[in-house]
């Protein structure tokens, strides 16, 4: 009788470097150092300026639309608002049609941090697509959010489509 082999088997070789996911998170590290380091001053995240940046946008928007929209977890933009809030950057009041639904709408202070930060938010972007000619730029952006929106419905927290 044979016996059986006990040796665990060779894990596969996979170049990373020929992954698309692996050099998307790391452009995803590369793009939230970058953001923080242009807006430090103001002293918010990434996810943070994209939930007051789109009240701005959107004056009254309710939680659940800001989370669809900016493509974050419902469970978890509660405390991305809490913290905008806490620092009086955003108002958080009850619908009149709906005292269940909070609608969303910036302060003085958080429009005040918005037009001190959006100038740094556009030298990140510029930082993050200069290796790239201006026709690789629209290019890599078209791109880009043709994976995203082909792909929605795959996420933990779906975002708008369009």
């Amino acid at each position: 009788m044979r016996k059986a082999s006990t040796a665990a088997p060779s894990p596969p070789l996979v170049d990373l470097d020929a992954q698309p996911g692996h050099h998307i998170r790391r452009l995803q590290q590369i793009a939230v150092a970058i953001f923080l380091q242009k807006t430090e001053a103001g002293g918010v995240t990434p996810v943070q300026f994209a939930a007051l940046q789109t009240v701005a946008n959107v004056p009254g928007i309710d939680q659940r639309t800001l989370a669809r929209t900016i493509a974050f977890d419902t469970s978890t933009i509660a405390g991305v608002i809490d913290r905008l809030e806490a620092r009086g950057l955003l108002r958080r009041n009850a619908s009149a049609a709906d005292r269940r639904v909070r609608q969303l709408t910036v302060t003085s202070a958080g429009g005040a941090l918005l037009a001190q930060i959006v100038p740094g938010m556009l030298r990140a972007q510029e930082r993050i697509l200069a290796p790239l000619a201006g026709p690789e730029r629209a290019q890599f952006v078209r791109l880009l959010r043709k994976l995203v929106l082909a792909n929605n419905a795959l996420s933990r927290a779906p975002g708008r489509r369009g």
